[in-house]
Parts: structure tokens; C-alpha cells; sequence
């Protein structure tokens, strides 16, 4: 057994939970760079909890510009075992309407300006993401979200977008129709890939803002209403969030899916042949194989 640590990737104000102990923000070096903030931690009902707010505080980084390595790379050297990634998306879906939450399972991933691995030349590593998202983690989202009284649904694609800017029209219809994503948005790629690598358990909540510009009736996105809605959906989402210590509990037995040995198998390159350099930056995201490895 290890402590459970749930850390949450979110927007401002979700980590103003009520009943916080010892809130303390904390800043936390890592070879990758700086997280995109420091990152508030405490304790909930007798469970460690970390905040971290993905574009930094006053909204300073574009999905672009999101140190992605960095801030899964801190919550790694915290001691998160659980992260949870709640974030604003359009939605596909007529029944995914404005103000209801989604349980992502599935991902499609069409970024291309981001750093995508802690790996690469120096170590490589295949991680499967297959299933990207920790089904006991998503499980225990959902009961927290239903309990709350938020309209929620169970499982979804999440198409990844590079952003800044919103779908086109035809782009729109073409993940809906022929792609057969149900929700859009900017964050949540490679964040599922990079947890994956770091042995971290994931999920994802997609807070619905609006229908992006295929629905007939509602047109272009609009930045004012998806704010509107966006502020409403904070408060249900502390709600949320402040249910999930109950459910996950402070001790933390392995994960039953396998989310927290992804890197078992996955390190292809011998230890003789990797380079120093680049093992020395994975110290914390590879921490549990390159220890086993020193042992023998």
C-alpha cells in the first residue's frame, strides 16, 4: 500500500475546495522545464490533494504553450498516484448538452506542435494507450459526478484539436459524422500520454460549454456563453472533486489495470547503449523501473 495523492489538472477556481487543510502552494523544479504553475497542495478528508492549474494562474499559456513534460513531471515528483484532468469542451453529441460533464475513455489525437514523450533519442520506450484513461479512476468520477446531481455520461471520445483557434463548419461535421468523436477540445493531448509514460493512473472530465459550430441551431462557438457556462460548471466541479477522497480513500493499492507498471515492458533501449544524460531526466516519470533495474 502507498498514499493516494489525487492530483487535479484544472481551470481557475476549481482548486478552491472547501475544507482544504493546510493549502500550500508549491514550486517544483524538473528537468523538463517549469510546470505551468506552482501547485497547490493540502489534504481533504484525510487524503493528499494537489491543484494544478493547467494554463497558469490568470490564463498565461495557449493549449500550444502548456509545459505538458513538465506538469506531469511534477505531480510525479509530489507523489500523485491519481491524476484527473478536468477541462471545458465542445460537444458533437445533441444528448451532450451544454452544462453536462463526460466521462472521456477514448482519444483522438490531432495536435502537432508539442512534445509529446518524456522519450526518444537516449531511451527509447513504447508505452500502450490503447486505453488511455484508468477505468477505475473514470469510475469513481462518475459516482462522485452523479452524486453531485450533474448529468453525466459514461464514456466518450475526446478529439483533440490543436487550437487556438475553433473548429471550421466542415471540420466540425467531419469529427462528428465520419470521426465519430463526441467531444472537442485543446489539453487533454499528449497530458493521457504522458501520464501513461509516468506510470500515473488518468482520467478525464469534459465539462460540455457548448455544441462547437455543427449543431443548426446554435452556429459559430461563442467565447462569451462558453465563459457564462464555464463558470457554472467550476462549481459543479468542486463538487465533484470534493467527493473523490471518500471514494478513492488515503491508501492506495495497485492499480488493477495496470496503469502504474505501463513502463514494465515498454524501455527498449539496453542500459548500456542509454544516454546519461537523458536517464538522469527520468529520474522521477521512471523512477520505479530504473530502481528495479539497480537492484537487478
Amino acid at each position: 500500500m502507498t498514499d493516494t495523492m489525487i492530483a487535479i489538472i484544472g481551470g481557475s477556481g476549481i482548486y478552491e475546495i472547501d475544507g482544504l487543510e493546510n493549502p500550500s502552494w508549491q514550486v517544483v523544479e524538473t528537468p523538463w522545464g517549469a510546470p505551468s504553475d506552482q501547485i497547490l497542495t493540502g489534504m481533504l478528508d484525510g487524503v493528499k490533494m494537489a491543484f494544478l492549474p493547467r494554463h497558469g494562474r490568470g490564463h498565461v499559456h495557449s493549449p500550444s504553450t502548456v509545459p505538458y513534460r513538465a506538469n506531469i513531471d511534477a505531480l510525479k515528483r509530489l507523489g500523485a498516484t491519481d491524476v484527473i484532468s478536468v477541462s471545458a469542451c465542445g460537444s458533437f453529441r445533441e444528448e451532450m448538452a451544454p452544462g453536462d460533464f463526460v466521462v472521456v475513455d477514448q482519444f483522438i489525437d490531432r495536435t502537432f506542435a508539442r512534445e509529446k514523450s518524456f522519450f526518444g533519442q537516449g531511451c527509447v520506450a513504447h508505452v500502450s494507450v490503447a486505453h488511455p484513461t484508468c477505468p477505475r479512476l473514470g469510475a469513481a468520477c462518475l459516482e462522485a459526478g452523479q452524486a453531485e446531481g450533474i448529468t453525466m455520461h459514461d464514456g466518450g471520445t475526446y478529439l483533440a484539436m490543436e487550437g487556438p483557434q475553433f473548429s471550421t463548419l466542415a471540420e466540425s461535421k467531419m469529427y462528428r459524422e465520419a470521426w465519430g468523436a463526441d467531444v472537442i477540445g485543446m489539453t487533454n493531448m499528449p497530458e493521457a500520454k504522458l501520464a501513461r509514460e509516468a506510470e500515473l493512473c488518468y482520467a478525464s472530465v469534459a465539462m460540455i460549454t457548448d455544441y462547437d459550430s455543427w449543431h443548426p441551431d446554435h452556429g459559430e462557438v461563442d467565447v462569451t456563453q462558453i465563459i457564462a457556462t464555464l463558470m457554472g460548471n467550476a462549481d459543479k466541479a468542486r463538487g465533484l472533486v470534493a467527493r473523490l477522497p471518500a471514494l478513492l480513500g488515503a491508501d492506495r493499492a495497485p492499480c488493477p489495470h495496470h496503469c502504474d507498471t505501463a513502463l514494465e515492458f515498454a524501455m527498449i533501449t539496453q542500459p548500456p547503449a542509454r544516454d546519461a544524460k537523458v536517464m538522469a531526466k527520468l529520474d522521477a516519470v521512471a523512477g520505479r523501473m530504473l530502481a528495479k533495474e539497480a537492484q537487478g
